[in-house]
């Protein structure tokens, strides 16, 4: 099961965003590839604290909907609304500089993976608190499902 806790699958994704480029068309959905960036570098700073996002969901969301989103062998479904300090159009970052913005992403996840990490896990705001193994898995999921929406 793929996952940011192995070297592997991280390279992996590391080489996959080195192919997004600012002008790369989406599949599906609203985003650009540079609002992607950012969504992304937003969603992985909301899990170490440095960025706050407002909770959502209940407790189904945070028991099963969790549990099928993270282990369910199935890729995540097209068009589920993010909270809105993840959305670039209304309070996420602002994309400014496609390969700093990109760059920081790719540092962030590496960050985020380490197994001795300068941070304390935040609530996700749909699945609540989760282990190491399920923010990584989560976040092996989230950048794959956005890397598909740009066919990379």
């Amino acid at each position: 099961m793929k996952s940011l806790n192995n070297q592997q699958d991280r390279e992996q994704l590391r080489q996959r965003l080195l192919r997004v480029t600012s002008a790369s068309p989406r599949r599906w959905g609203k985003m650009s590839s540079h609002q992607m960036v950012c969504h992304l570098t937003d969603s992985f700073k909301a899990g170490t604290g440095e960025k706050t996002v407002s909770a959502t969901g209940n407790v189904f969301h945070r028991s099963v909907v969790k549990w099928l989103a993270l282990y369910l062998p199935v890729p995540w479904p097209h068009g589920v609304p993010t909270r809105p300090e993840m959305n670039q159009d209304f309070g996420g970052t602002k994309p400014v500089e496609f390969e700093k913005d990109r760059t920081e992403l790719i540092e962030l996840i590496e960050r985020f993976s380490r197994a001795q990490r300068d941070f304390d896990w935040h609530p996700h705001p749909l699945f609540g608190l989760m282990a190491d193994r399920d923010w990584f898995r989560w976040g092996y999921l989230h950048v794959d499902h956005h890397l598909r929406q740009f066919g990379v």
